[in-house]
């Protein structure tokens, strides 16, 4: 019996601070329980639409290396989105999934590494160079129009001019939730994704952001308005969602363009 087998059935999914790369951990032995888990995950993952996902199996107890059609479909779910979202494996050469991925062929269209630095370093190499600023702020009021400035001279710099008023709504929206739940230093960052622009926002808190239902006013009652920010930020933005990172959360949304429609041939 391999030294995973001491690990229980687990799937952990880790983002970095501008949610571009996630890593999923899968730990245990590979069963029935497991597969289910890990395919729940993966498609949760995908919907949050990272820019990469690094798959570690380093823990992952599968002596018959029965996993390996898994990773397979999982690729091609990778690159069937729009846009395709980058794909590799973490399996040290010791396991007998390396071996068996190996003479299936798989490394010719799905990457495997021996280590998670290693795989990070080749992802970071594989994917394009993104159009990107960030911006370091404290836990302070003035902190929400610092990150509304700096969506606007993204949005201007890249000709967004269409984005920029609903960009910084929902910048200053992700940025007041996190001063209000998280504290501490926040991280904001702006990156250019085709005709989109992606807003992020870490803090270090744990607890995930919430949509609250709105309470029913009542008549002598002051209005309460706890949960309008993320309700905001889920009407505004094409798409939302949050990581779990090493050192508390991040928190993304997309807004998009709208794109002309293709004009008839004449």
């Amino acid at each position: 019996m391999s030294g995973s087998a001491a690990y229980p059935p687990a799937v952990l999914i880790e983002g970095d601070l501008d949610a571009a790369v996630a890593l999923i951990t899968v730990q245990g032995r590979w069963d029935r329980q497991l597969r289910h888990l890990v395919s729940t995950k993966l498609e949760k993952c995908l919907a949050e639409h990272p820019e990469a996902i690094i798959i570690d199996l380093s823990d992952l107890d599968d002596p018959l290396s029965m996993s390996a059609p898994m990773w397979m479909v999982a690729r091609t779910n990778a690159i069937s989105r729009e846009p395709a979202v980058e794909l590799a494996l973490c399996v040290p050469p010791r396991l007998p999934l390396a071996d068996r991925l190996q003479r299936l062929g798989a490394p010719r269209f799905l990457p495997v590494y021996a280590r998670v630095r290693q795989a990070r370093v080749a992802i970071a190499g594989r994917l394009p160079l993104t159009e990107r600023v960030m911006l370091t702020l404290p836990s302070e009021p003035e902190s929400p129009s610092l990150a509304r400035n700096l969506v606007s001279d993204a949005c201007l710099a890249w000709g967004m001019t269409e984005l920029l008023h609903p960009s910084r709504q929902v910048m200053s929206e992700l940025v007041t939730n996190a001063i209000e739940h998280a504290g501490g230093e926040i991280t904001a960052v702006a990156s250019r994704r085709g005709f989109g622009i992606h807003l992020t926002v870490s803090d270090r808190a744990a607890a995930p952001p919430r949509l609250i239902k709105p309470a029913r006013p009542l008549r002598g009652r002051p209005l309460d308005e706890r949960g309008r920010g993320m309700r905001v930020v889920a009407a505004t933005a094409a798409a939302w969602g949050w990581l779990p990172t090493r050192t508390g959360k991040v928190v993304w949304a997309t807004l998009q363009e709208r794109r002309p429609r293709p004009t008839e041939p004449r």
